[in-house]
Parts: C-alpha cells; structure tokens; sequence
C-alpha cells in the first residue's frame, strides 16, 4: 500500500490537492492511483486559462493498460500545468507527489470542495477497502 504524505487532502476519486496558502494549490493524483494503472505513456492537462469546477474531468491519464479521468477537486482557473509530463509522463509514477504533480489552480474559494476532501488517514481507509 502506498505511503500518503499527510499534508495533502484527497479525494475519493484518487486526485490529492496541496494548499499552496497563495490562494492556489496544486493538483495530481496519488501514488495508489499511480500504481494501479501502472507505466503511464501520456498525460492530458488543462489548458492554462481554463475554468474548473469541483468534479470537472480536468484531464485523461493513459497508461500501458488503461486510460483514465481525472477530476478537479476544487474549483477554480488553471494557472500552470507540468509541461516536463508531456515528454515524460512516467514522472508521475516515480514522484506522484514531487515532481509528478498535473497542474495548479487558483483557488475560487479557498473553502470550496475542500469539506469534501480527505484527510491522510481517511484517504488510507478508503483505499484498503478498494
């Protein structure tokens, strides 16, 4: 099982969002996540610019055996994304929670989505019933 670092919330749907207390935070998906689609071959962002409400597809994930959604867990506008994913998105795999992170959003309010997010521990538990 993957370790969670337990300053991030995360959402059910495997995305993990770290407050980057500037009114934007960072988005990408966990190390469980990451595992379990295994060698990642492409990763589809946001553009910059781009409106994202809480539970917006924000991208699709593909790996050697599957392709995958990924979501928003906040909403608000993208101001950045990983541009080092486009020609190497096994960065994801090897540091889900460094260098692997998606894209970073300004926060529309800093309260939203965020009642729906999961501390470690409760992400932990999530994923041991999965």
């Amino acid at each position: 099982m993957s370790d969670c670092p337990r300053d991030l919330l995360y959402a059910e749907s495997h995305e993990w969002l770290q407050d980057n207390h500037d009114g934007t935070a960072t988005v990408g998906i966990s190390a469980h996540a990451a595992e379990a689609m295994g060698e990642l071959v492409f990763v589809e962002m946001p553009e910059v610019g781009t409106e994202l409400a809480l539970g917006n597809d924000a991208g699709v994930i593909e790996s050697v055996k599957t392709a995958s959604d990924y979501y928003s867990p906040v909403s608000g506008e993208v101001v950045a994304i990983n541009e080092a994913l486009e020609e190497a998105p096994g960065i994801v795999n090897e540091d889900p929670y460094g260098e692997g992170w998606l894209f970073k959003i300004t926060l529309t309010d800093a309260e939203v989505g965020k009642a729906d997010l999961l501390d470690a521990a409760a992400y932990q538990d999530t994923i041991i019933e999965e």
